[in-house]
């Protein structure tokens, strides 16, 4: 393993070596394990058993639904293709991700600390379903709708409170800009080119693995094939709209900070932790090191706020802006409120999202909490006001699921 390779999984360990951790180690793996599922789950799941289903029918119906114009069967075979499609970026996720751990692809099956085979569950399985069809939303020309309406806002308020110090001669006029719950890493690689300094911080493999392909290992713009709702058979107009085909990444991050150097346009520093936030941003070494807290659809993902809040301001810088994008569909609302690492808090003192308890709390609840805790909100906007936009929504759905995402923007008060 060279000293790049062992720089990036320490960038990715938070405070700790995930492979020395069971708990971490089994979670990090059940993460490899799922991509590597994909192309034989979603066969399975998807095209096999309605294969089935369809001979299941009186073959008179059956038969006269396999010929033109209908022609189902033909349909599943192109499912079929388009699943391939997908499996081939799942398969180059987990390669990477596996050269970045210094694993194997076909481990020791008798060595615990090497083998990830068959470790992933079918939650697993599902993340890495929903983490490709993410690559829509955060990585394609077509999912730009959602994206103006959830990052739009961001860099509009970073750039009128920050744009000046773009360009500033001064080394140590950078602006730091953390991004919690970074997801595919989209929102961060636009802010770095805007010329601010962004560090995203990630709690799920699935997505750290994915975002650390599409930012470092992709072969460059729109070069990649994805078809996002090709698994889905309901609320469709035609197949057509079932196989659509996009290609990734629309803006390719390597291409774009060369272009950006030639130029000599500012592109901020990129980084990302892989870490509980509440725990990471409450350490002392994290103490009022930001300018600003972007958190774009993802304050709901919380079971007590107000441990969120307390991170936030414990890392802001006195007198730093909050930027919050997002609904409040409370991801812990079933009472299930237990980290998805499993890693032991031994030694690492507060459980962070995996502490007991939870609590969901209406907008003008948020806002009463917000100012209760230090911040002044100085920005909001009325329900009337807010764009509507969906979440990986395939724009010609016979059922469209919409946000009104609220928008606000909060200052640290020095008290």
């Amino acid at each position: 393993m060279d000293e790049h390779e062992q720089d990036e999984i320490r960038s990715w360990s938070g405070d700790f070596d995930p492979l020395a951790d069971n708990a971490e180690r089994r979670v990090l793996f059940a993460a490899f394990d799922s991509f590597r599922q994909y192309r034989r789950t979603a066969h399975m799941n998807t095209t096999h058993r309605r294969r089935q289903a369809f001979y299941a029918l009186p073959s008179a119906h059956w038969q006269m639904l396999a010929e033109p114009p209908f022609s189902i069967l033909d349909n599943f075979n192109r499912v079929d293709d388009a699943i391939d499609v997908n499996a081939d970026i799942a398969d180059a996720i987990l390669t990477t991700g596996l050269s970045s751990f210094g694993l194997s692809a076909n481990p020791d099956r008798n060595d615990p600390r090497q083998n990830w085979h068959g470790t992933a569950t079918q939650s697993d399985v599902n993340k890495a379903h929903s983490t490709l069809r993410q690559f829509y939303r955060d990585w394609s020309h077509e999912g730009q709708a959602e994206r103006d309406v959830c990052y739009g806002p961001v860099l509009t308020d970073l750039q009128n409170e920050f744009g000046a110090r773009i360009g500033s001669s001064e080394d140590d006029d950078e602006v730091r800009v953390l991004v919690p719950g970074a997801g595919l890493g989209r929102l961060v690689f636009e802010i770095c080119r805007q010329g601010f300094a962004a560090e995203g911080n990630e709690i799920s493999y699935h997505q750290l693995l994915a975002s650390s392909w599409i930012l470092n290992h992709t072969l460059g713009p729109q070069k990649h094939a994805l078809h996002p709702f090709a698994l889905h058979f309901s609320n469709l107009l035609s197949r057509e709209q079932q196989l659509q085909e996009v290609k990734i990444p629309d803006q390719h991050p390597g291409t774009a900070m060369v272009e950006a150097q030639a130029n000599s346009a500012p592109f901020g520093r990129m980084s990302m932790s892989a870490a509980d936030f509440t725990v990471l941003y409450t350490n002392p070494s994290n103490k009022e090191v930001f300018d600003a807290v972007a958190t774009v659809f993802f304050i709901d993902t919380a079971p007590n706020l107000i441990r969120y809040i307390e991170a936030i301001r414990h890392c802001l810088k006195p007198n730093g802006l909050w930027i919050n994008v997002g609904p409040l569909l409370w991801h812990f609302e079933d009472g299930s409120n237990r980290s998805q690492h499993g890693g032991s808090d031994e030694g690492h003192g507060d459980q962070g999202i995996g502490e007991p308890g939870n609590v969901e709390l209406t907008e003008a609840e948020v806002f009463c909490l917000v100012e209760r805790m230090g911040f002044a909100i100085e920005k909001r906007e009325a329900p009337h006001e807010r764009p509507m936009c969906g979440y990986i929504q395939d724009p010609n759905s016979m059922l469209q699921p919409l946000y009104r995402p609220s928008h606000w923007v909060a200052r640290k008060q020095n008290v």
